[in-house]
């Protein structure tokens, strides 16, 4: 894998062709063309991603070490691609749409192993709470103690249960991206993200002035982004847990998993915008509460994946009643984690600088 950084190690982080002869200036930002805007960005993003695969495959059986690679690796994936997708109309769009896809590949590829290992934490130590001394969710009045005994006689079991189930989904995850980065698929792509590195390849349009041609995919994004959390029920979030929905029987486990989807889909969405908004004259760092805003999404995400674990594993055929209620008890808690994450993004949502034009 090393030698994709061998075959650009003279330009990995050097300045556009365009600009390789230009004096440095103060206003040399806002004189920028869009193309070099936007080839200085990706320029950098591909030398990080060339950075995390050499540390990659230098950490051998340091898992910790590959483990962080692989992040930094997946976030400069996702930042390529991200911009690919934003700025396509400056870039030659066939070959901004087959690399964004074999980004995308690449990135889906690696997350998995990384979010098997993040559900198995969350839910057995969500167990170890609930089977502690804290109220159990769905116990009433008058059956707490009998609850309480129930899922203290359920969690251990529930908890070997989900071991077993994620940890093989984890050592499958961790074989599908071992034979990812060594398939010649793999290879193609960071061979282009090599290239790219030092070659973009634009359009015309990317020759005119970045503050007049950049300002319309970043709106582009943004509207989007708009739309899509204009159709979010906010206000049933407007409360933490949603207790109100729950008590009265207006939000089910059902009900919430199928509601999932149009949150998960401004999560992306927030993303693309975020990583819209660092390409610009003079670059600079986005809002900060949107970063907020997105971690309170990716909390969203955990919760209620972690919620379908919990189920998917409820439904194992022969197990013992005791250890389909533990599981019943921990679907339930991270729905109502669900509940919470959306309040929080809402509640943010409100201080961003993100408003409907």
């Amino acid at each position: 894998m090393q030698h994709h950084e061998a075959e650009t190690a003279g330009s990995v982080g050097t300045a556009h062709p365009d600009r390789a002869d230009r004096p440095a200036h103060p206003d040399d930002a806002f004189e920028a063309t869009a193309g070099q805007v936007l080839a200085g960005y990706l320029n950098a993003r591909c030398a990080e991603f060339l950075r995390s695969l050499r540390l990659y495959g230098e950490s051998g059986s340091d898992t910790a070490a590959a483990a962080e690679a692989a992040t930094a690796l997946r976030c400069s994936a996702r930042r390529i691609g991200g911009s690919l997708h934003t700025f396509r109309v400056l870039l030659d769009p066939a070959w901004a749409d087959q690399l964004r896809t074999e980004l995308g590949w690449l990135s889906g590829t690696l997350a998995q192993e990384y979010a098997c290992t993040a559900r198995l934490h969350r839910l057995v130590s969500a167990l170890a709470r609930l089977s502690g001394s804290g109220p159990v969710p769905t116990a009433r009045s008058g059956e707490g103690s009998a609850a309480a005994g129930a899922l203290t006689v359920g969690a251990s079991r529930a908890g070997a249960l989900l071991e077993r189930q994620l940890t093989l989904a984890r050592t499958r995850s961790h074989s599908a991206a071992l034979q990812a980065l060594g398939s010649s698929r793999f290879h193609a792509v960071a061979d282009a993200v090599a290239v790219l590195a030092s070659e973009v390849p634009l359009a015309p349009v990317a020759g005119a002035p970045a503050a007049e041609i950049l300002a319309a995919p970043r709106g582009a994004a943004e509207r989007r982004l708009l739309d899509a959390v204009s159709a979010l029920p906010l206000t049933r979030a407007a409360h933490p847990y949603n207790a109100e929905a729950l008590v009265h029987g207006l939000a089910t486990p059902s009900d919430g998993e199928a509601q999932d989807a149009p949150w998960h889909q401004v999560r992306l969405l927030l993303r693309l915008h975020r990583y819209a908004q660092e390409v610009r004259p003079g670059g600079g760092p986005p809002d900060p509460v949107l970063a907020e805003a997105g971690r309170a999404l990716d909390r969203h995400r955990d919760a209620a994946e972690a919620a379908a674990a919990a189920a998917n594993a409820a439904r194992t055929p022969r197990i013992a009643p005791a250890t389909a209620y533990a599981l019943g008890v921990l679907h339930a808690d991270q729905r109502l984690e669900v509940e919470a994450a959306r309040y929080e993004f809402q509640r943010i949502w409100q201080r961003t600088a993100v408003t409907a034009p």
